[in-house]
């Protein structure tokens, strides 16, 4: 039997359950294995799961699902520990119902094994039935839950209206996070996004960050990827990993995207703009001993539980509101619009024309060196 498996997030493979179901997995057939979603990523690295599960490329989870469906395994599993049995069943099949509509046939079993080892723990068998989801939810202890229970008691309501979203499993203090920007912290546990016009217009259950939303801009409320508190809840030690040295020093600019950052994992320094974006990706960039200079403005949501800074990174925070400004000058006048430059030679020279152009806006400003 050919088996395709998909890791999704930090929390299934922090763990640990992530390896032991790879392992019970592998004594049904030949194994392959790759992550959906991008947060996860870290903690393989973490774990040193690289050879295990294939984290080469980014891929939103029902890609990754496609792409077993493209090799015609004969079964897909779905590994993820949501914050509840809500919050993962719920992403389960809002998964199911992109992976849907990127394939032609609907043919091959997707068995979704959620939060193991918790009491509320489920086996979902999303498509074409197979016998092993029962064999697994009996092996493992954990509950057969049909899509059609998924469906009526989450997401009927819904799929009525376009314009607005429910979102599970909340807890009042959290930041909610639309596809990778804060928009807002919840106040209840029963929260509800609302859109008008494809833009977020009011948070029910909470407070909305305007700065957030203007940065969001269009989205379609249905497909956006919506998350609740922390990214990745466990206390780790980073694995830092050897990287070759660049013959060139090379430059990246990211700006309020830490998600994004793996794309720079070859480079010499990352300048990165925002309080959140700056955290993400300094805490990333820690695993490939790769410094940042950060542009922050003291707007932190917190959205990781630590976040590590390579040697030599240098956080600049500028008045309040102003980070977005000075990255736009940044990346107008030091990388001529673009997202990468070969065309300074150290940090310290970055840094002195970082401080010049603050300096000719005359915005107050602190640095701090790690």
């Amino acid at each position: 039997m050919n088996i395709g498996i998909v890791v999704h997030g930090p929390n299934i493979i922090d763990s640990g359950y992530a390896l032991k179901l790879i392992d019970l997995i592998r004594e049904y057939g030949e194994v392959s294995v790759r992550l959906g979603g991008t947060m996860g990523r870290t903690a393989v690295i973490d774990k040193s799961l690289e050879n295990i599960i294939d984290i080469s490329k980014k891929l939103v989870p029902s890609d990754s699902l496609k792409i077993f469906h493209d090799d015609n395994v004969d079964v897909i599993f779905l590994l993820n520990y949501g914050k509840s049995s809500t919050t993962g069943q719920v992403f389960g099949y809002k998964v199911y119902s992109h992976y849907k509509n990127k394939i032609s046939q609907n043919n091959i079993p997707i068995i979704q094994i959620e939060r193991p080892g918790e009491a509320d723990g489920s086996v979902i068998n999303w498509s074409a039935k197979s016998s092993l989801a029962k064999e697994f939810a009996d092996n493992l202890n954990l509950n057969l839950v049909t899509p059609e229970e998924i469906y009526e008691n989450h997401i009927k309501d819904d799929e009525k209206s376009r314009t607005r979203r429910t979102i599970h499993g909340v807890s009042p203090g959290e930041n909610i996070m639309v596809n990778s920007v804060v928009i807002g912290k919840a106040t209840s546990d029963k929260l509800t996004l609302v859109s008008k016009d494809n833009h977020i217009t009011e948070i029910i259950g909470g407070e909305i960050k305007p700065h957030g939303v203007e940065k969001l801009g269009k989205i379609n409320l249905n497909e956006a990827i919506v998350k609740t508190g922390l990214l990745r809840k466990a206390k780790v030690t980073p694995r830092v990993l050897e990287k070759k040295k660049s013959e060139n020093f090379r430059v990246a600019f990211l700006d309020h995207a830490g998600e994004d950052v793996y794309q720079f994992r070859d480079s010499s320094l990352v300048i990165t703009i925002g309080d959140d974006t700056t955290l993400i990706s300094s805490d990333i960039l820690y695993r490939f001993n790769i410094p940042i200079i950060g542009i922050t403005d003291g707007d932190l949501d917190k959205v990781v539980e630590d976040g590590f800074k390579s040697k030599n990174s240098v956080i600049f925070e500028v008045e309040s509101g102003n980070d977005d400004i000075i990255g736009n000058v940044i990346q107008k006048e030091l990388f001529n619009g673009e997202k990468m430059s070969e065309s300074f030679t150290s940090i310290d020279e970055i840094e002195e024309k970082i401080i010049e152009i603050i300096n000719n806006r005359n915005i107050k400003y602190t640095i701090n060196k790690i």
